[in-house]
C-alpha cells in the first residue's frame, strides 16, 4: 500500500528553472510535515538552478530523485513520488486521476507562456493543462522582474480561467530577521492558498511577535 496523508487528496508540486530554489525547498518540507502526498515533477532547467541556489544536486532519474527527497524530507515511504518529464501514465496526466491542487514554484516565464498556450509538451505543462480543465486550483508562483507585456498578458489570460497568480514577492510588515523570514512569508501564503494549515505567518489582525 502506497502512502496515505492526513488529507485524500494529493498536491502536486511542479519546480521550474526560474530563480527560487528556496522557495520550493521550503514548501515541500511543510507539506511533507502536515502528512501531504506529494507528485513532484522537476524541469531540467529547475536542476541547474538547485544546483546554483541550494546545496542540493538533483538526480536527474525520477526514481533516485524520489529516494533523495524522500530520504532529505524525512518522508514516508511513498509520500513524495516523482515523475518525469515524459512519464504520461503519471496520476496528474488525466483528468480521470486523483483531484488535487497544483503549484508550479517557482514558475518561469517560458513555463508560464506554455501553460497558457495549452503546449502540453512536457508532464508539467501537461498537468497544469488538466488542472485548468478540470477546474481545479493551480497556483503559478513567478519569480521574474519587471514582467514584459508577453508576460502580463499571459497571466491576465490565465487569471480569467480561474489561476491564482502569485508573484514571489514577501512583504516586511513581519519584520523579517533573514532570508528564511522571507522565504517563510512566501511559503505561509501558498500553504493558505492551498488550504493547508500553516504556522510560518500569523494571519492578518492576529498577533505578531515583533
Amino acid at each position: 500500500m502506497g502512502f496515505e496523508g492526513s488529507q485524500n487528496q494529493p498536491v502536486t508540486l511542479a519546480i521550474t528553472g526560474a530563480s527560487g530554489a528556496p522557495y520550493a525547498l521550503r514548501l515541500l518540507q511543510c507539506l511533507v510535515a502536515e502528512q501531504r502526498t506529494v507528485y513532484v515533477m522537476v524541469s531540467q532547467a529547475a536542476q541547474v538552478v538547485f544546483a546554483t541556489e541550494s546545496a542540493h544536486k538533483l538526480p536527474a532519474s525520477p526514481e533516485k530523485l524520489q529516494t533523495y527527497l524522500t530520504q532529505t524530507f524525512g518522508a514516508d515511504e511513498g509520500q513524495i513520488q516523482v515523475f518525469g518529464r515524459e512519464q504520461w501514465f503519471a496520476p496528474v496526466a488525466s483528468g480521470s486521476g486523483r483531484k488535487g491542487p497544483m503549484i508550479v514554484c517557482p514558475c518561469s516565464t517560458g513555463t508560464l507562456s506554455a501553460i497558457a498556450t495549452g503546449a502540453s509538451n512536457n508532464l508539467i505543462e501537461r498537468a497544469a493543462d488538466v488542472a485548468i480543465k478540470e477546474k481545479r486550483s493551480l497556483i503559478l508562483v513567478l519569480r521574474e522582474t519587471p514582467f514584459s507585456p508577453i508576460h502580463l498578458e499571459n497571466m491576465l489570460k490565465l487569471a480569467n480561467m480561474g489561476v491564482t497568480i502569485m508573484p514571489a514577492s514577501p512583504g516586511f510588515y513581519h519584520n523579517p530577521l533573514s532570508i528564511e523570514d522571507l522565504v517563510d512569508f512566501m511559503v505561509a501564503r501558498m500553504l493558505n492558498h492551498l488550504g493547508i494549515e500553516q504556522t510560518l505567518l500569523p494571519l492578518w489582525g492576529e498577533k505578531i511577535d515583533c
